[in-house]
């Protein structure tokens, strides 16, 4: 019998390894999932030892969790984008759009999850948006996108202009990310 299938589960935040419960949980210095201890110690916690998430680079082989990056597989991860008003996640949600539609919709990008990062939500022809604002704070520069960054633990606003009839994609434009799962598509009438 080996000596984790004696005690207790231990759980830790792989951003701060000393962070440790007996229950799961998030961390109250992030907000990340506490993973098993045993876990965080094999992938050897976080190399830096201070959380930096806000300045981490933006792509996922740039961020701050290495070790968590190398652990990480389609086996053992399912990236997820998640329509808060019906609970749909992924291929399952289904927005209708006309036309001359303009759409505000919040981007949240979560700290709660196994492995939080920056994500890059890009819509594809349907229109163009704006980003309204980041945490609250009204944008400054005001010019049309199809793709934000929305940082980890980060909400971001935009305003969708609908301009273009069809069937239309949005996802993660990271592609390990949008091939695991985290896209959608959404149909636009004239």
């Amino acid at each position: 019998m080996s000596r984790r299938e004696k005690g207790p589960v231990v759980f830790a935040c792989p951003m701060h390894p000393e962070v440790v419960s007996e229950q799961a949980g998030h961390c109250p210095d992030c907000g990340m999932k506490l993973l098993p201890a045993q876990l965080v110690a094999e992938a050897g916690g976080h190399e830096h030892g201070v959380h930096e998430h806000a300045a981490a680079g933006g792509i996922e082989w740039e961020d701050d969790m290495v070790a968590v990056n190398r652990l990480t597989t389609p086996a053992n991860m399912r990236w997820k984008i998640i329509d808060r008003e019906t609970d749909a996640e992924n291929a399952a949600i289904d927005w209708q759009f006309r036309v001359g539609d303009q759409v505000k919709i919040r981007l949240l990008n979560e700290m709660a999850g196994d492995h939080p990062m920056h994500h890059p939500f890009h819509v594809h022809g349907a229109g163009r948006f704006l980003v309204l604002a980041r945490d609250d704070v009204a944008e400054p520069n005001l010019v049309w996108k199809d793709t934000v960054l929305v940082r980890t633990g980060e909400t971001v606003d935009i305003l969708l202009d609908v301009t273009n009839v069809g069937r239309w994609m949005a996802h993660c434009h990271i592609a390990e990310h949008h091939e695991s799962g985290m896209m959608f598509s959404f149909n636009v009438a004239p």
